[in-house]
């Protein structure tokens, strides 16, 4: 645990100019995505390329290679499309297709993000073996419900993302993905919490997550 701490906070240290940089131009460019007024339709269309991995009804992929992100709030999807932009989340397939040839503007984001929080998921996510789902629940509403909502809602206003109903094996890279340097876009808060978890817990908490319904939008 302590090696994985002091590696953590190397990585972290020596990203930490470029994140830097590129945090006041992300803010900036987030901040035009929120005062587009958004046009589905055209949002639909940027979507085409989107559904290539993440599917017609934005339902990802049943491995969790790719996340569920069909009915995500408006603001969480726009974050991540502004941080995969400018290098303050990595993902080799976002980064490409986040770019300016295929999204060229904050317009274009807000477009392809409020279409994509329209949609709603087709199929059932992946889920664990089932025998930590109380555990998971347990720790779920210790750690995490304050901010992501006693049902994983997450939270429009906040940019809190739903976590409710999405692939299991997804959160759980994304958890590793934190503790591991490759989430630098992560808060030193959920650095701490993460910290403190066992694998165990880990897929504890994933597949509690997994099988939470979806509520309508």
């Amino acid at each position: 645990m302590l090696l994985r701490r002091l590696i953590l906070c190397a990585l972290l240290s020596s990203l930490a100019p470029c994140l830097a940089v590129s945090a006041p131009v992300a803010e900036n460019e987030f901040e035009l995505v929120l005062l587009a007024t958004p046009d589905a339709v055209h949002g639909g269309s940027l979507f085409d390329t989107c559904a290539a991995c993440h599917g017609a009804t934005g339902e990802g992929a049943h491995d969790g290679t790719v996340p569920a992100i069909g009915g995500q709030h408006f603001k969480v999807i726009a974050r991540q499309l502004v941080d995969f932009r400018h290098a303050r989340r990595w993902d080799e397939r976002m980064t490409h297709f986040a770019n300016i040839r295929h999204l060229a503007d904050a317009q274009d984001i807000a477009d392809v993000a409020t279409y994509i929080s329209m949609l709603t998921p087709a199929g059932s996510p992946n889920v664990g073996q089932g025998g930590l789902v109380a555990q998971g629940a347990q720790i779920y509403a210790r750690a995490c419900a304050s901010c992501h909502g006693p049902d994983a809602e997450g939270s429009s206003v906040r940019a809190i993302p739903r976590l409710a109903g999405q692939h299991s094996q997804y959160l759980l890279k994304q958890m590793r993905d934190v503790l591991e340097g490759r989430r630098a876009d992560y808060s030193p808060e959920h650095l701490l919490l993460f910290n403190r978890l066992h694998e165990t817990e880990f897929n504890a908490v994933a597949d509690y997550l997994s099988r939470l319904s979806v509520a309508p939008h």
